[in-house]
C-alpha cells in the first residue's frame, strides 16, 4: 500500500542525510562494510524496512552488527529514519531503492542476513514472480549472502508462507524455527513491526522460518 505523497519529507529527510541513502548506486557495491565505524561486524539487511520499529528494535539490541533497511516509499523511509536518529544508532543505514534491483547494489557474498518481513503477499497466481520469496528472488538472496547465511521470513499471510516453504525446499534451503504461531512458540522474537503488533494484538497468528543459503549457488556467469 502506498502512502499519499508529503511534499514536506523531502526536505525533511535530508536532516539524515548522514546515514541515508537517497541514490545508492554501484559506487557502493562490495562496499557497505566500509560504511560502518567496525567494518568488521555481521551485515544484516532488512528487505522492506516500513517505518523502521523492527531494524530500530534490532540495532538497540544487536549494537555489535551492521544493519542496514531498504524501503522504496521515501514517505515510510523518513519516518525509520526519525526513530533510528532519536535512539542514536550508528549501527544503521537506511536505503531508498528497489529491492528488485538488489544485485547492482550488492556484491557477492556481501551480507550476513536478509529479514522479509511482513512483504506484500501479492496474492494472485499470475503476480507469484513479484512476491519477494519467488524462487527467483531466492537466487538472488543466495548469491549475496555470505556461506550459511540466512533469510529470516515473517508474515500474517497462510498463502503466502506455505508458498514461501514451496519456494525454500525447491530451491534446497535448509529450514529452522518453523512455526504457525510465532507469538505462543518458544522462538526467540526480538523485534516486532508495526503490522505484526497491529495483526498480533488483532489475534493473527505470526507466521515464521529461518532459511540458511544452500550449498550449491548459481552464480551469474
Amino acid at each position: 500500500m502506498r502512502l499519499r505523497r508529503k511534499p514536506w519529507i523531502d526536505e525533511a529527510v535530508t536532516a539524515y542525510e548522514s546515514f541515508v541513502y537517497l541514490h545508492p548506486g554501484e559506487e557502493v557495491k562490495g562496499k557497505w562494510r566500509e560504511q560502518f565505524a567496525t567494518p568488521s561486524a555481521p551485515l544484516w539487511v532488512e528487505l522492506g524496512t516500513g517505518k523502521g520499529n523492527f531494524i530500530s528494535r534490532m540495532a538497540d539490541i544487536h549494537k555489535n552488527v551492521n544493519f542496514i533497511g531498504i524501503e522504496v516509499q521515501l514517505g515510510v523511509l523518513y519516518y525509520a529514519a526519525r526513530k533510528c536518529a532519536a535512539a542514536e544508532l550508528c549501527n544503521v543505514r537506511l536505503l531508498r531503492f528497489d529491492i528488485s534491483f538488489l544485485e547492482s547494489i550488492f556484491a557477492e557474498g556481501e551480507a550476513d542476513r536478509f529479514f522479509i518481513n511482513f512483504c506484500d503477499p501479492w496474492p494472485k497466481n499470475r503476480h507469484a514472480k513479484r512476491r519477494l520469496t519467488h524462487r527467483s528472488f531466492l537466487d538472488r538472496y543466495a548469491r549475496l549472502l555470505t556461506p550459511h547465511g540466512t533469510i529470516h521470513f515473517k508474515s500474517d499471510n497462510a498463502g503466502l508462507f506455505t508458498f514461501t516453504l514451496g519456494e525454500f525446499k525447491a530451491c534446497r534451503w535448509p529450514l529452522t524455527d518453523v512455526t504457525y504461531d510465532l507469538h505462543n512458540s518458544l522462538i526467540l522474537n526480538e523485534a516486532v513491526t508495526e503490522y505484526e503488533a497491529k495483526f498480533s494484538a488483532a489475534g493473527q497468528p505470526i507466521f515464521h522460518c529461518v532459511a540458511e543459503r544452500p550449498a550449491e549457488v548459481h552464480y551469474d556467469e
